[in-house]
């Protein structure tokens, strides 16, 4: 009896640490922005998640980048900062994952898309700033984020290995290199090293 509770409990706390702590707006509003400059949080628009779990508007903001709060349903913790610019090939991709899309078919349909114009990519260099890790997460009594680290991503369609002279994999740890070259998703990826 003992060896069974041991495994239903085993079990439980499998299911608790799958998935990321669940947050108040406030809290969520707190650490979605510790992934922006410093001096761009308090102008940002702050996407998070409501009492069912929808997606919304948690803070609307006068400035220049949207972040986007921890989805308590994934594992590990991400929160996300980019440019205003990007939001519609942001939102295309929501859409398509809520429809059930997986990720070969977001990128051949947003492809398929900016190709024929129906999406609107920026036409300048634009920046996504990623703060994150498989066991972070938000300590609301000293507001900081925890046990994450950092990933820039700056967008730049169609740019290739020759447009850039960036290498298509990374040659040192945090150096950039250049993902998806020559499509609409192209983009410098520019991770900082694990802390210890």
């Amino acid at each position: 009896m003992k060896k069974i509770i041991a495994l239903l409990l085993a079990g439980v706390g499998f299911v608790i640490n799958s998935y990321s702590q669940s947050m108040t707006k406030q809290d969520q509003i707190a650490s979605a922005v510790q992934a922006a400059p410093k001096d761009l949080r308090a102008s940002a628009t702050v996407l998070g998640y409501n009492e069912s779990g929808k997606l919304t508007t948690l803070r609307e903001g006068k400035g220049t980048l949207i972040c986007l709060a921890d989805n308590p349903k994934k594992k590990g913790f991400s929160v996300a900062c980019y440019h205003k610019d990007l939001e519609p090939f942001m939102a295309r991709g929501r859409e398509l994952r809520a429809e059930g899309k997986n990720q070969g078919q977001i990128f051949d349909i947003r492809e398929n898309e900016v190709k024929s114009g129906k999406l609107k990519m920026p036409s300048s260099p634009t920046t996504l700033h990623v703060l994150s890790g498989p066991d972070g997460k938000y300590n609301p009594s000293t507001g900081k984020v925890e046990n994450a680290n950092y990933r820039y991503v700056v967008y730049i369609p169609y740019a290739t290995e020759e447009t850039t002279g960036l290498p298509l994999k990374p040659v040192t740890g945090g150096g950039p290199w250049l993902m998806n070259p020559g499509t609409h998703r192209a983009h410098i990826m520019i991770s900082t090293p694990a802390k210890n």
